[in-house]
């Protein structure tokens, strides 16, 4: 795993230093990423927390932030952006202000809310194959929606590497949580990164993905058994998210079980949509399902 309380040189363009916000939905920590060297950008700079912005920028004393960029806005990765920004005058780019996948169905609570930066307003929104660059490193967007609506990865050409942020992770899969995110946007995001020729993805939290092509084809069959193992259960008669959590995460550390919950729920509102699932009115996670 990532070490924690230094800033670590883990490629020749590459470093990286953990914001100590470890737990189980951020495993060590945020991995804050510097590239390049002397003129470098910074990615994902963590959280609200200035102690780790201190010792970022003394990590970094005598050289200059030209960029700040950040993959999206969930409390965990985008505050510290603005921090740092105070800190050094450099531009925050990247990911666009926070956005849900659609609105709020009647009576229904985003459930995410409390993760979701809406203070987050970067001075440059960047695109698909949009780029900043510095000496010797080059960043390019590339949109991948799902995990929250608003994500990029970020290529790093130079390196043959992918910053993934939290769409593809080596230590846990990523969490989909409508209306924060969308199981359809996902996998096809899966899929495009899936056309990509990077050889190593450096991603939001945890270890490095160093096969990323076949790491990638496992997390997509992983998608398709959930989603399979979920439309057995209607078909068993399972009518609510819980009893299909129980059934299918059996063994789950108790901590993760919303997660699960959240996760099942973006399947079903997937499999809803496409007409494989049926609910009583829209998809709510405390709503009923069958099978169609």
């Amino acid at each position: 795993m990532p070490q924690p309380d230094r800033l670590e040189t883990v490629a020749p363009l590459i470093r990286r230093r953990i914001a100590p916000n470890g737990g189980p939905f951020t495993a060590s920590g945020t991995c804050t990423y510097v590239v390049g060297r002397d003129r470098v950008a910074v990615l994902d700079p963590g959280p609200d927390d200035a102690a780790h912005i201190d010792a970022l920028l003394r990590d970094l004393a005598g050289e200059r932030v030209e960029a700040i960029l950040v993959t999206h806005t969930h409390r965990d990765h985008s505050p510290g952006a603005r921090l740092l920004a105070a800190r050094t005058s450099a531009p925050i780019l990247g990911c666009a202000p926070h956005r849900a996948a659609r609105a709020l169905s009647e009576a229904e609570m985003p459930m995410l809310d409390a993760s979701a930066d809406r203070a987050h307003t970067p001075e440059r929104v960047m695109a698909e194959s949009d780029t900043v660059s510095g000496p010797g490193w080059t960043l390019v967007a590339v949109e991948t929606p799902g995990h929250t609506m608003n994500h990029l990865a970020f290529a790093l050409p130079e390196a043959q590497a992918l910053f993934s942020g939290d769409h593809v992770m080596a230590w846990s899969t990523t969490i989909v949580a409508p209306p924060d995110g969308e199981m359809r946007s996902y996998m096809a995001s899966l899929d495009k990164l899936r056309g990509r020729t990077e050889t190593i993805f450096w991603p939001g939290h945890g270890d490095p993905v160093r096969d990323p092509a076949r790491f990638l084809r496992g997390l997509v069959g992983h998608r398709r058994q959930r989603e399979a193992a979920i439309r057995a259960r209607l078909a068993a008669g399972d009518t609510r998210i819980a009893d299909i959590v129980a059934a299918i995460y059996q063994g789950l550390d108790p901590r993760l079980r919303g997660a699960a919950a959240l996760s099942v729920f973006a399947h079903l509102e997937d499999l809803v949509g496409r007409g494989l699932a049926a609910s009583e009115g829209a998809p709510r996670l405390d709503g009923a399902y069958t099978a169609a």
